[in-house]
């Protein structure tokens, strides 16, 4: 069942959204050669307790941690860790944040030092999929146009879309009615309406978009090893333009 939101509960969303964004930004300060996936998620926690938040993550469903860090040619549900990063390296880094019960989600990719071209395409084609699916994100379309649009550019940039995790509603949980996959036929599923919350969260491969989950029952890693981006906003279908959560 998928549930409508209130402007009062987007509002709610908008705080835990908004702290998600400065976490993020802290992030992007601390990333540099040598930092562990272990201290970036200590400052995260951190962060998000200094706000009267709870990090979403750390004991969701067993998940030990406040980040998800994933590293190259990890795609999701990274572990941190002692591992540091390296100059080169690429790392997609999910947060989420809770306020007053109401959930905030978001993942953006990072450079570590100076990255490769096709690395650093990669992170501007995942980051530009989501830009082209929400161009559908407003009442009258259906649920998979999004999801058409993410993949129909993403392919087209000669990459390809995970098939086999998906975005998501998102509000007093973290994870509600609809599914969002990031590929899929136009015109299908819901009819979007004012009220719906989505996490839409394109996790995009250099090569082929078959993974695996490691033996941590968690991380999620390409099956031919190239690498992977992820990028993530929390968003409010409106009346008009689509309200996103997870920004500044």
């Amino acid at each position: 069942m998928i549930i409508l939101k209130t402007d009062r509960e987007i509002k709610l969303m908008r705080e835990a959204g908004r702290i998600v964004a400065q976490s993020h930004e802290l992030v992007s300060k601390l990333i540099k050669p040598g930092i562990s996936t272990k201290e970036l998620d200590r400052a995260v926690e951190e962060f998000i307790k200094s706000k009267n938040a709870i990090p979403a993550f750390k004991g969701y469903q067993g998940f030990p941690a406040s980040i998800c860090a994933s590293i190259n040619d990890e795609v999701v549900h990274g572990i941190p860790s002692q591992r540091t990063v390296q100059e080169g390296d690429i790392i997609s880094i999910d947060i989420g944040a809770v306020i007053d019960g109401y959930y905030g989600d978001g993942a953006k990719t990072f450079c570590v030092g100076k990255v490769d071209k096709e690395k650093k395409k990669l992170i501007e084609v995942t980051k530009k999929s989501f830009y082209e699916g929400i161009k559908f994100a407003k009442e009258g379309y259906r649920l998979s146009d999004i999801s058409h649009a993410v993949q129909d550019y993403v392919e087209s940039e000669g990459f390809s879309v995970v098939r086999d995790f998906v975005g998501h509603g998102i509000g007093t949980n973290m994870h509600e009615d609809p599914q969002v996959p990031n590929f899929g036929k136009p015109n299908k599923g819901p009819r979007l309406q004012k009220g719906m919350v989505l996490a839409v969260e394109p996790m995009v491969n250099a090569g082929t978009y078959h993974v695996r989950i490691l033996q941590n029952d968690w991380t999620v890693v390409t099956c031919d090893g190239k690498p992977s981006s992820h990028y993530e906003h929390s968003f409010a279908i409106t009346d008009g333009e689509p309200y996103l959560l997870t920004v500044l």
